[in-house]
């Protein structure tokens, strides 16, 4: 689903060049829920931008499904994201002046899909929303936000799902269960899930763990969960 190929990305400081990720390469298959863990600065959230082709990189390769993100316009890069990338990030990121179902349904509608709102309805009863779909962000609570949120990625029935820092907002409590609700989505749908996070108790939780230091990658190693995970099964 997505390789990673000599990734490097450098950033211009003055005269000082910085490397913000350095010669970076996996392989992660279709289904796998991968955590990307590492301290503040670490290259974590660069990385992320550049597999799911919201950055390019300085040097190296990221094929998403088999496409070069490099070698793709940005208007074909976006268009592939509409049609395969969902996001979910630490700060829900919702329209404050639509209800639950209206955020869920607008990157349907954008697609022109039709019944966006029956779907949108769908996703938001799969995340345990069904009373809630016709109340306005502010009136959520910041777990039933980021289910919203989470609804909102998953609505298109993406490949891949990206999650920046998805607990970050929340209580130990509240972020465990987002978690809960991201692993049983990947479970059930089959979608790739790459999660950047800071907290090594919910990374531990991924199949898989990939440690970034200084831009480098220190490890790739699978958890117990992935050592003896099922293959989830698409519907």
């Amino acid at each position: 689903m997505l390789v990673a190929r000599q990734l490097t990305k450098e950033y211009r400081s003055g005269d000082a060049v910085v490397r913000a990720l350095d010669t970076v390469s996996f392989d992660i298959p279709q289904g796998a829920y991968v955590a990307i863990v590492g301290a503040s600065g670490s290259g974590k959230t660069t990385l992320l931008g550049l597999l799911a082709g919201l950055d390019l990189p300085t040097g190296g390769t990221v094929l998403l499904d088999g496409a070069d993100l490099s070698r793709m316009t940005e208007d074909a890069r976006a268009r592939l994201r509409g049609e395969k990338v969902g996001f979910v990030f630490q700060s829900f990121q919702l329209i404050p002046t639509l209800t639950a179902v209206e955020n869920v349904a607008v990157p349907l509608e954008l697609r022109g899909e039709a019944g966006a709102t029956q779907r949108a309805q769908h996703v938001l009863d799969r995340v345990g929303l069904t009373g809630r779909a016709r109340h306005f962000p502010a009136q959520l609570s910041g777990g039933e936000q980021q289910r919203v949120a989470i609804a909102r990625a998953f609505a298109n029935r993406p490949r891949v799902l990206f999650a920046d820092e998805p607990t970050g907002n929340l209580d130990a409590t509240t972020g465990a269960r987002v978690i809960e609700l991201l692993e049983s989505l990947n479970r059930e749908s089959g979608t790739t899930v790459i999660m950047v996070s800071h907290d090594a108790a919910l990374a531990a939780r991924a199949e898989r763990t990939i440690r970034l230091a200084d831009g480098r990658m220190l490890s790739d190693s699978a958890s117990d969960r992935g050592r003896h995970a099922v293959g989830a099964v698409a519907p």
